[in-house]
């Protein structure tokens, strides 16, 4: 066997382990030819030195999602936003902040006090005034879930919802400008782990236990919150949804979570925008409770739209 080698020029020598667009992909190499498509439509093949461009399409054969995602006790009494501490950024050398925000069924766990760190109307608050994405990466899908719903339609969802919020931060649904904020999805069928410890360059969305009681899903994020507005970013993001406790749907069937409906809320905390627990805004998809067969959140109201605009 022989063993890959990431070389800063972005070539590839002696290989076992590449790291490609912020994800780890590890297989074996042989003398054949593998069958690992890259979105130019090439192939790598064995050999001394290849140049590699810098998205792959993946075909990886680890099966199924991780475990259990365990969140650590809220530290202050408010069970919607748990901090996470302040870790090095590996990507960056920079210090920053971690918070896993909790989507509950709706009349769990009501919150006790702020469960954002930013202001906002009354319908729309920031993590941080000015804590946005200033770079565009990719996020990395597992679709595989306990509901038996197909893991295609379930990706381009997600991708889908990602993209209400990137066509609303110029303001104007529908207008075909936007803003790029989080880059390309790309599916695969390794196992992802949320990241509460540290940041690790990975965005990961999959299925999975939470928990936490009554908990829908936890989007996780890191990034730098406080200091200046302008030096304010987000540096990463993870979403569990949990399977185990809730059956999931395609199409607000009762007595499931609709996954578009849940998944455009949650992509809002992708985005940088906190949760609004207001019962009078109780119709903005920034609402922080959801139920069965509840569909409202799948599109944007003007409160949202004026949120995102506003950070972007």
């Amino acid at each position: 066997m022989k063993r890959l080698t990431f070389l800063r020029s972005g070539y590839y020598v002696d290989i076992k382990r590449i790291k490609v667009a912020l994800f780890s992909i590890e297989f074996n190499m042989t003398n054949k030819i593998i069958g690992i498509g890259v979105s130019l439509g090439l192939f790598l093949t064995t050999g001394p030195t290849w140049a590699v461009p810098n998205f792959l399409v993946l075909g990886l054969q680890t099966p199924g999602t991780s475990g259990t995602l365990t969140l650590p006790e809220p530290a202050d009494n408010s069970p919607v936003l748990i901090p996470l501490g302040e870790r090095i950024d590996p990507g960056s050398g920079r210090l920053v902040e971690g918070y896993a925000i909790i989507h509950y069924k709706d009349g769990n766990a009501k919150p006790e006090g702020k469960p954002g760190k930013g202001g906002g109307t009354a319908c729309y608050a920031f993590f941080a005034n000015g804590a946005k994405w200033r770079t565009v990466e990719p996020w990395l899908m597992n679709s595989s879930n306990a509901s038996s719903l197909d893991g295609t339609t379930v990706f381009n969802t997600q991708a889908a919802a990602l993209a209400k919020w990137e066509d609303a931060a110029d303001g104007t649904v529908g207008s075909g400008l936007g803003v790029d904020i989080v880059g390309t999805g790309l599916a695969t069928t390794s196992a992802l782990v949320a990241d509460t410890e540290s940041p690790d360059n990975q965005n990961e969305v999959y299925f999975a236990d939470v928990s936490t009681a009554d908990a829908i899903a936890v989007t996780i994020v890191w990034g730098i919150f406080g200091g200046p507005p302008w030096a304010r970013e987000l540096v990463e993001w993870d979403q569990v949804y949990d399977d185990v406790d809730y059956d999931w749907s395609l199409n607000g069937a009762a007595g499931t979570m609709d996954f578009d409906n849940i998944a455009t809320h949650e992509d809002g905390h992708t985005v940088g925008l906190a949760d609004i627990y207001d019962s009078t805004c109780g119709a903005v998809t920034m609402y922080g409770y959801a139920d069965y067969g509840e569909t409202n959140k799948r599109t944007l109201e003007p409160a949202d739209i004026l949120g995102v605009s506003t950070l972007y």
